[in-house]
């Protein structure tokens, strides 16, 4: 299935991170931040940055001598029995402080043959997670995390989810026209967040935006309860600028 998808400044983000760690490891007594920057060809004031989320992420440490090596996250992954757990302990990490950054609940999502799915989640007593009072595979159509997904689908992806889950009415603000959501899916452009305004649940608002490398779909999404809805766009800013350690810890 094709996707309809530009790489995104965290799609970059992630990869030229990934490029870093890649040079880390390939030298296990440590490596100069200057030694990386003429090693992956990333400018120096790029390259802090990123050092500085992999830093907080636990992929990297810093040594006395201002050399970086693998961090604990990283070595982690390193035993095949527990890489999976690993990598899923990893993005927990990730999605809990980007739920106390961005004061939101935070999903992550994946269309994984032909369906909707929510991988994990970080909520709280202040942040709660959506009431999923109608399947998420069968509410694309209502949600900024279905029409995220479907998106970054083709054009044909896009008529054959529809085809095979009713456009149903869930709240007074849902969209069941085919035609009306098709076009509004067209016209939005990939670095655009996609909004839910209570069109899946009165009471609710959510953002969407997408982490997709590869020909993986998938997105990164918020809920908030609608007396917030006041800075949903601000959240989805937030969201957006941070989704590179989502995208690192789905890519590694």
């Amino acid at each position: 299935m094709a996707l309809q998808h530009e790489p995104t400044t965290p799609y970059h983000s992630a990869q030229d991170a990934l490029r870093v760690l890649e040079t880390v490891v390939r030298h296990g007594t440590g490596v100069t931040g200057t030694e990386l920057a003429r090693h992956t060809g990333i400018q120096q004031e790029r390259l802090t940055g990123l050092l500085r989320m992999l830093r907080r992420e636990g992929y990297v440490e810093q040594v006395t001598d201002g050399a970086y090596v693998a961090g604990e996250a990283l070595a982690r992954l390193g035993s095949a029995e527990s890489r999976e757990r690993a990598l899923r302990e990893n993005l927990q990490r990730t999605l809990d402080r980007l739920r106390d950054s961005v004061g939101a609940a935070v999903y992550v999502s994946r269309y994984v043959d032909g369906e909707i799915r929510i991988d994990q989640f970080a909520a709280g007593p202040a942040t709660p997670v959506v009431n999923e009072w109608v399947d998420f595979r069968y509410s694309a159509h209502a949600t900024a995390i279905g029409k995220s997904l479907l998106g970054q689908l083709d054009h044909n992806g896009r008529r054959d989810h529809l085809s095979r889950h009713k456009m149903a009415r869930l709240t007074s603000r849902t969209i069941t026209s085919d035609k009306v959501l098709l076009s509004r899916l067209e016209s939005q452009p990939p670095t655009v967040p996609h909004l839910d305004l209570q069109e899946y649940a009165v009471g609710t608002v959510c953002a969407a935006v997408p982490i997709t490398a590869g020909s993986s779909v998938g997105c990164l999404a918020l809920s908030l309860p609608v007396r917030h809805a006041h800075r949903l766009r601000q959240a989805a800013d937030t969201l957006n600028r941070n989704a590179a350690p989502v995208l690192l810890s789905l890519a590694i």
